[in-house]
């Protein structure tokens, strides 16, 4: 159930691969995907979309900014998957 797949989205003229593992969630389900070294969770807003969570001691200690439009382009691939 939880084996790692690779969600591949094309963003600034660049294709990026990453890996990803999708985890059941009380009633629901995330997905646990790692970014430029940190490890994000994507989850399903209140309209029923996807976002990242990045998770702030992580940040802090990478000291990184994660591009919003790769991780728009991540959740919208993910939302495509599930379509």
């Amino acid at each position: 159930m939880n084996e790692p797949f690779i969600i591949s989205v094309f963003y600034k003229g660049k294709k990026w691969d990453f890996e990803a593992r999708l985890q059941k969630w009380g009633f629901s389900h995330r997905f646990l995907v790692e970014v430029e070294g940190a490890p994000l969770v994507f989850e399903r807003d209140e309209e029923g979309s996807y976002r990242a969570v990045l998770f702030p001691e992580t940040a802090r200690e990478k000291n990184q900014v994660i591009d919003a439009g790769l991780l728009k382009a991540i959740a919208g691939e993910i939302q495509s998957i599930l379509s």
